[in-house]
């Protein structure tokens, strides 16, 4: 995979599935050694990515379709990935500030499905922002919808809505140059926005790694460090403190 240039997520992932089969086989008595014993695995070390700032996402939450609009607030605004986005549903505003993210429109088959990285039956509850509550009560209120979905196929109700809709508005929106879109920004950007405004607001990363539905915290900590406000030196003035008593 390395050869053929795959990135370190891909491998990291493949390298995931191809141990727990191995292992599976090796529990079952096929293998007599552990089969991956000393292997080591790909180290998935993400680059910084770009965040928008709040001047710039309030422009680019405007510059497509309601559809459009309605996704960016969701992204922002709960941390939900845009085929959880995809799937936003009446149904799920559990309480005036949770909602209960309980699919995605998978990309593969086109239909729903369960969340990545989550068993059939799970889901993910996440903060609720009056704002982005307002968004999906206005695009209900205007558009209706399909047992409780807002998004539908544009051609076709009875079907997800899919993905290239959105990759669609996305280039347009950048080769119009009409809004501050930065550069190597991407629609996942506005995701990590969400990221970025508990983080620097004080938010447990254990919190922001459970609401953006993460397999493990070390994803979120490799991700996200570098928007934890002030951690070291909050630790060295506090270890100072120790030293000096």
């Amino acid at each position: 995979m390395e050869r053929n240039g795959a990135g370190l997520a891909t491998q990291s992932n493949a390298f995931d599935k191809v141990k727990s089969v191995l292992l599976d086989a090796y529990r079952l008595g096929i293998y007599t050694e552990n089969p991956v014993l000393g292997v080591k695995p790909p180290q998935y070390d993400p680059e910084r990515d770009v965040i928008p700032s709040p001047s710039q996402l309030r422009d680019i939450h405007t510059a497509g379709d309601d559809r459009f609009l309605l996704i960016a607030d969701l992204m922002s605004g709960c941390g939900m990935r845009n085929g959880e986005a995809f799937a936003v549903n009446l149904n799920n505003l559990v309480a005036s500030d949770v909602y209960r993210i309980t699919e995605q429109v998978n990309q593969t088959t086109k239909t729903y499905g369960r969340l990545k990285h989550r068993k059939p039956t799970d889901y993910r509850d996440v903060p609720l922002p009056a704002r982005i509550r307002e968004t999906i009560e206005w695009y209900a209120d205007k558009h209706g919808t399909v047992d409780g979905y807002l998004l539908r196929h544009p051609m076709d109700p009875t079907r997800p809505f899919l993905a290239y809709y959105l990759q669609n508005q996305w280039q347009r929106i950048k080769r119009a140059n009409e809004v501050d879109v930065p550069d190597g920004m991407v629609i996942y950007s506005l995701r990590h926005f969400f990221a970025s405004n508990c983080l620097t607001n004080g938010i447990p990363i254990t919190d922001v790694a459970e609401w953006m539905g993460h397999k493990s915290l070390d994803i979120t900590f490799k991700i996200y460090r570098h928007l934890m406000p002030g951690s070291i030196g909050k630790a060295a003035k506090i270890l100072d403190v120790g030293l000096a008593a």
